[in-house]
């Protein structure tokens, strides 16, 4: 039975396929290419992959993720398919449903939504709940840099304290939208919110997300 992450991982692959290399995604200036350059670095390239979080090895990694984009497209999705190397710590299948689960849902949304005439995905209940636990574990450090104090709320009623402070804004929607909102796409998540309208201003241009 395929995890949560393979799934995720043929479904990005797939539209990536499907949209082509030139194709928009919501990260910024990226085409498709620069996105399945990136998902392939992260998972083959650590020694580069490290500039993500790091600020001093930013620039080795733009060096090294643009050697990637400049591969056959084709050569990247089938990296992508294909996962990591054998003895990279994302071969281990609770380290790529860990890590993975995430990433690959979001980077699938980064695609189709920056397509036009776009329209909402059906998440199933399960994933819905998978995605819902894990945004409760890192809420906080997602939302660390809000202006604002943060909940999220599922349409259930079950919450999430993404930012503690005030004023606070409620973030309303299913655990996917919620996934994108904190994660930086705010403007391209269906969510509702609740609150002071500038502190929800203030909200919608933050920068949330690791």
């Amino acid at each position: 039975m395929s995890t949560h992450a393979q799934r995720e991982r043929l479904l990005l692959a797939d539209l990536l396929e499907t949209v082509g290399p030139n194709a928009p995604t919501l990260c910024g200036g990226w085409r498709a290419r620069d996105l399945a350059a990136h998902v392939v670095v992260r998972e083959r390239r650590a020694d580069a992959a490290a500039g993500i979080v790091l600020k001093a090895l930013a620039p080795r990694l733009e060096r090294v993720q643009a050697e990637f984009a400049a591969k056959p497209y084709e050569e990247l999705l089938q990296l992508i398919r294909t996962g990591p190397p054998r003895l990279s710590p994302y071969a281990l299948k609770q380290v790529d449903e860990a890590a993975n689960t995430v990433e690959f849902f979001v980077h699938t949304e980064d695609v189709r939504r920056a397509q036009p005439d776009w329209t909402p995905r059906e998440v199933d209940p399960v994933f819905a709940d998978a995605l819902w636990a894990r945004l409760e574990r890192v809420a906080r450090m997602l939302g660390r840099r809000s202006p604002v104090g943060v909940v999220l709320r599922r349409p259930d009623g079950r919450t999430a304290v993404a930012r503690r402070g005030t004023p606070v804004v409620t973030v309303t929607g299913e655990p996917g939208e919620l996934t994108l909102f904190t994660f930086g796409r705010q403007g391209a998540a269906r969510v509702e919110l609740e609150g002071d309208e500038n502190a929800i201003a203030k909200l919608g241009g933050a920068t949330l997300g690791i």
